[in-house]
């Protein structure tokens, strides 16, 4: 039997993916095993930013090794993200279908910005507790992921689109190293990363941090040079810049620390970070141990309690900004959830339920932009918000459910085929009507139960409670006709 304590982490990289495994005991993570693959995805972007079928088949393999050591763990211990080339991919749902069924375990696309807290969250728990403040930057294979932060708490978040392998595939295509290509190179990156000025300024950090992939591997190469161990300083830069140009090619380098996987992206990953230097005055930069994955981890650990999760903190701050009815929201949730949880059985856990939850935290969000459509408009909202915590597809979902809480159903014809997402629909249309007078519903004689078969979901009413309240009686009667025009059906009895 699997142990409760232990966690697994899927790092979806653009150069490399990744397997971590954790144990957590007694408030501390200790590892348990790490396994990385280069899989080069990111080099597998054609003009049009589809994944060739190489690439797609390189991840499948790698992800049916990984899938094979988390054989037995329950998807509340595993938690697998993809970052920037499965963001740019227009063909990520063809890859992405057959990942999730080898994986055996839901991928999740994350926006840039959660990329970066997780990198942080990752970072700051594998460092020594203090109160200075950190720069972090972690260079990846697409992407590059800058933060501010103090203790465990991101403050300033960033994620800018330059990477080592499309910086290497850009500017050093034949795999010549030349002086005129680095400064071509540099300057590209100064020019993505110039906004990061005004937010990343010298007086708002006391130390500088790198992350994984290209850090790791320059640290790595300077140490054995006999450089300080994990530390890199521009004379490290300068020195490692003459080693390329005097080598001229990948495979012409000769250079004790450098992995062969990581040769052919060393120049653009090297361009990137001298920018960086530059740009953000660093005189020197310490590799971290923390990285992704282990930032997934412990935000999975976070999970398990409602309290801990920085969703539910990023919802409430949503609410707030809009100034949402809280006690209104508040309300609706709480007969929501007392309608689904009788049909989702002892099968599914506390997690479908807090996802209602936030749907019906949020389902007048765009009430302060119109009172007509505030259902198209929090969609939108929820459609087009860097939410830290919840991935784009999560954002997708919470969005489809806010607009489809009220008015025809039409509109979520195709998603109206995931059971899962029809019963948490159905619970918050059922609540918003139930609520609809603003004031705690009298539902403790309503039954309701649930025909998985015939999709057909069975609302039992006593006559005296719809003499009681025949403006919701009529409300429901409305909202049978509304199901009707679906593939599920709602019975009064």
């Amino acid at each position: 039997m699997l142990a409760k304590s232990l966690y697994a982490a899927v790092d979806l990289g653009s150069n490399s993916f990744r397997l971590e495994i954790g144990q957590w005991d007694a408030g501390r993570l200790r590892k348990v095993e790490y396994l990385k693959e280069t899989v080069r995805q990111g080099s597998g972007l054609d003009a049009d930013r589809n994944l060739s079928e190489d690439a797609m088949q390189r991840g499948w393999d790698c992800l049916a090794r990984f899938g094979e050591r988390l054989a037995g763990f329950r998807p509340s211990q595993v938690r697998a993200v993809a970052t920037q080339t499965l963001r740019e991919a227009r063909n990520r749902d063809v890859f992405l279908i057959e990942a999730k069924k080898i994986l055996g375990f839901p991928i999740e696309v994350i926006a840039g910005r959660e990329e970066a807290r997780l990198i942080y969250l990752g970072v700051s728990h594998l460092l020594p507790q203090s109160d200075e403040r950190r720069l972090v930057v972690d260079i990846g294979g697409r992407s590059t992921e800058m933060i501010l932060g103090q203790h465990w708490q991101a403050q300033t978040l960033e994620s800018y689109r330059v990477g080592s392998v499309a910086w290497s595939m850009k500017y050093f295509p034949n795999g010549q190293w030349t002086a005129a290509a680095f400064r071509a190179a540099e300057i590209a990156a100064q020019a993505v990363l110039d906004e990061s000025l005004p937010r990343y300024p010298r007086n708002g950090w006391d130390k500088a941090y790198g992350s994984s992939g290209t850090i790791g591997a320059v640290a790595d190469v300077l140490m054995a040079a006999g450089w300080p161990a994990g530390m890199i300083t521009r004379q490290g830069l300068d020195w490692l810049l003459e080693k390329l140009l005097k080598a001229q090619r990948p495979e012409q380098l000769k250079l004790e620390g450098i992995r062969e996987d990581r040769r052919p992206v060393i120049g653009g990953g090297l361009a990137v970070l001298r920018a960086v230097f530059d740009l953000l005055q660093i005189e020197e930069m310490q590799a971290a141990q923390g990285a992704l994955r282990h930032g997934a981890l412990f935000d999975l650990i976070d999970r398990e309690s409602p309290d801990a999760d920085v969703r539910t903190k990023m919802i409430g701050w949503l609410t707030q900004r809009f100034g949402v009815d809280a006690v209104q929201a508040e309300r609706v949730s709480r007969t929501a959830k007392a309608l689904l949880a009788p049909m989702l059985g002892q099968a599914h856990g506390e997690r479908h339920l807090r996802k209602l939850h936030w749907a019906a935290q949020l389902h007048e969000v765009g009430m302060r932009i119109s009172h007509s459509d505030y259902h198209k408009h929090g969609a939108y909202i929820l459609e087009n918000t860097d939410l830290p915590g919840f991935t784009i597809d999560e954002l997708h979902r919470l969005g489809l459910l806010v607009l489809g809480h009220r008015g025809k159903l039409k509109k979520l014809d195709s998603t109206l085929e995931d059971p899962l997402f029809v019963l948490q629909l159905m619970a918050l249309r059922l609540a918003v009507i139930f609520c609809h007078a603003r004031r705690d519903p009298d539902i403790a004689d309503v039954q309701i139960e649930l025909d998985s078969k015939r999709r057909t979901v069975r609302l039992a009413l006593t006559n005296q409670w719809a003499q009681l309240w025949p403006q919701s009686a009529h409300l429901l009667k409305e909202e049978v006709l509304a199901w009707q025009k679906t593939n599920w059906k709602l019975m009064l009895a």
